[in-house]
């Protein structure tokens, strides 16, 4: 997996969405992240189909919502996800949400995934006690969790209890949606002049530094060639240090 990634969610399906994970995979990105939510797995498709990356070489994550949870349901919607990016796999699927009867729906996942349909398989925006009841009562421990993750919401703790169940920490939202002035930030600032570098190339860098998984979103293709150049520099451990001082600990919770 990746530990960048492209995000599509607020990119509905149509032209834009199309467009915008057409550049993507284009400029380098090989993560593309989705959901049922987000209206757009048709267009996504379309451009994994229309783009000359092989398949094998991009790594596809879509959620479900369980506003009708259980066994039955989710594998329809998984079944219906897949017939709309016209994939014969997913690489990662995730629980968008902790609503319903997560219990059933992960047996139907564990079966997807035994089956070979789901390269891996993984929740969204759970707490560490909700995953630790579902580690405790499965055999297939979840590959990732993705939640907010940013500056001002590190989640430093929740690392590493995830570390030691070998979960991937996956960090939507890494801008913050532009909450708490991120981009006019003082301390971020100074390390973006230090570095040469934009304020979001800056935490981009922080989150691989830390091993979290960031899904950057934008239909800018400058900005998104922006996001994806991080990799031609490393920050120091006293400007993670920095970066680390403007946790606030809190987030916007469950924006799907």
């Amino acid at each position: 997996m990746p530990l960048l990634g492209f995000g599509t969610y607020l990119l509905r399906n149509g032209s834009e969405c199309e467009k915008s994970v057409l550049n993507a995979l284009n400029i380098g990105y090989r993560l593309i992240d989705t959901a049922a939510a987000y209206h757009n797995e048709e267009s996504v498709g379309k451009a994994i189909k229309k783009s000359n990356v092989k398949r094998e070489e991009i790594f596809v994550t879509t959620k479900f919502l369980p506003e009708a949870p259980g066994y039955e349901n989710t594998k329809r919607t998984f079944e219906a996800s897949l017939k709309k990016m016209q994939l014969d796999y997913i690489d990662l699927y995730l629980i968008h949400l902790p609503q319903g009867d997560v219990n059933s729906s992960w047996k139907a996942m564990e079966e997807l995934y035994k089956e070979g349909k789901i390269r891996a398989i993984g929740v969204s925006n759970f707490n560490i006690n909700q995953i630790s009841d579902l580690v405790k009562q499965h055999s297939v421990i979840p590959a990732v969790n993705q939640v907010e993750t940013h500056p001002f919401s590190q989640k430093i703790e929740m690392e590493k209890a995830l570390k030691s169940q070998g979960i991937q920490l996956e960090s939507w939202a890494p801008f913050a949606q532009g909450k708490n002035n991120l981009f006019n930030n003082e301390l971020l600032k100074v390390l973006s002049s230090k570095y040469n570098k934009s304020i979001g190339q800056v935490v981009l860098r922080w989150l691989i530094q830390r091993d979290v998984v960031a899904i950057p979103k934008s239909a800018n293709r400058e900005r998104m060639n922006e996001n994806f150049n991080v990799f031609d520099f490393e920050l120091f451990a006293d400007d993670m240090a920095t970066i680390k001082s403007l946790d606030k600990g809190s987030g916007l919770i469950y924006s799907v």
